[in-house]
This record gives C-alpha cells, structure tokens and sequence, in this order.
C-alpha cells in the first residue's frame, strides 16, 4: 500500500526511528509514517513485531536509537518531555495500572492537579473528562467498585483530563462484554483528539480506524485503508494477522476490497 502521508498537519511524525535493547535485541529498523491531527488509526501487528516499544518512544519512555519522532511539532527530547507527556496520553490494557486513588474524582484530578490546576478550574476539567465517557455520576465512587468496562472508561477519563493531542490505546477492547465494547466505541468516534490503537482485534480496527499501519519485524510493512488492509488476503498471511472465523471486511458497511496485486 501507498503511505498516507499527512506532514502539513501532523499530530505525530516518525521517521527513521530504530532501536537496539541494551542485550542487542534490534526492535525497530527504521519506522516512517505521519498521523494528521483528528485521525483515527488503527496499529497492527503479530506478536513481537515492536508495537510496544513504538508506543513507548511517543512520549519519551524509550530513547537512545535513531531517529525522530515529533508530537505537533515538538521533537521528543529533554527539553520538551514534561509538554509531549502531557500531549501524548496513553491508555494501559490494565485500567487497574492506572486507577489508584480512592475516588474515581481522585484519579481524574491526578493529571491536572500535579500540572497546577487548582479550584474550580479543576473541578470542571474533572467533570469534562468524566461526561465525555459517561461516568460523571460515578466520581464519587471508589475505582475498585466499579465493573471493568467502567473502570476503563475512567482510565481513559485520567487522560483527557490531561487534555491531550494524541491519545494511545492500548488492546482497548480486551476483557469487554459487547456492550462495553460498543460503548467505548461510540465514545472513542466522539472525542476530538488523534487516535493512535494498538490492536489485535482486527474488526474493532475496521469499525473505528478508516486507516491502519501493520508493524511487521520491526518496520512498517503496510499503510493504508483499513478495509483494503484486512481484505488482503496473502498480505494478512505474511505479517500473521488473522480475522475472526467468518468476518469478512468487504461485508462491513463502508469497507472496500483491496485492489488486486498491490502488496
């Protein structure tokens, strides 16, 4: 597939980004690929592919390879880490690593609070993370009350209180019944941020990301519309990526088969 290429209105730009562990395992060989403000893309790959260590060169975790990566603007590096932290939020598979307070007002108010907010402003920074994951009534609540599927919509409530360009989900659909997992989608397709998913469910990847990049051996192996991505049948079998028995993508409204001979 063609790279979708976005530089004038990046959110985020990585390019030749490559990275060796400290025991010589090379992860990444060199990943390009640009994510325009607004968009909503879907990152695959099998297992051991580098996805991981991807995400965690987007907010400064990892560094010491080649290369750059660049969050609206601003180059990864000492001097800019306390904004790209703030700008690049990101969701754990396991909302239980993010949620450790007492109250789930308590949790919501960490971000902000250790920025400075304080008083009312706070409050209602609080209050809107929480209303646009449909859990205000429950702030009062202690995290550890609450079902799964809420206590991840709160995990992602942590984050946009943070107020972020970017938000990083992690497996966002792991563990949910299909009523949770339809509810983070509807709430997920209404928040005005970039979307960056890392996913192995592939039909979630369909319904929320119209782009998808495959991570393959560490480089971008694909880039492109996520129905021709899932609909390619020979380039699914050589990056190991599997649809659910009897899913096919071309029945997806809006999907649209992949053009025959591209790779």
């Amino acid at each position: 597939m063609d790279p979708v290429t976005t530089t004038a209105t990046a959110s985020l730009e990585v390019s030749g980004l490559a990275f060796a562990y400290p025991d010589g395992h090379q992860a990444l060989f060199g990943v390009d690929f640009s994510i325009a403000r607004g968009e909503r893309v879907a990152l695959l790959g099998p297992n051991g592919a580098g996805k991981t260590t991807l995400v965690l060169h987007l907010n400064g975790i990892l560094r010491g390879g080649t290369g750059t990566v660049t969050v609206a603007g601003l180059p990864v590096a000492d001097r800019h880490l306390a904004e790209i932290r703030r700008r690049v939020g990101i969701v754990f598979q396991d909302p239980d690593d993010q949620l450790f307070m007492p109250t789930v007002r308590e949790d919501v108010a960490f971000g902000p609070a250790a920025a400075g907010l304080r008083g009312a402003e706070l409050d209602e920074r609080v209050d809107r993370a929480l209303d646009l994951v449909g859990m205000r009534a429950f702030k009062d609540r202690p995290p550890h009350h609450l079902s799964f599927g809420q206590r991840r919509r709160v995990a992602v409530a942590t984050v946009l209180a943070t107020e972020p360009e970017i938000l990083v989900l992690d497996e966002p659909s792991s563990n949910l019944d299909p009523a949770s997992r339809r509810e983070l989608a509807d709430i997920l397709r209404g928040l005005d941020v970039t979307v960056l998913m890392v996913t192995h469910d592939l039909p979630y990847a369909l319904e929320l990301c119209p782009r998808s990049l495959i991570l393959s051996e560490g480089v971008i192996a694909a880039d492109g519309p996520t129905a021709d991505l899932l609909s390619d049948e020979a380039l699914m079998r050589a990056h190991r990526l599997e649809l659910p028995f009897g899913f096919d993508p071309r029945s997806v409204a809006g999907a649209r088969p992949a053009t025959p001979g591209r790779p």
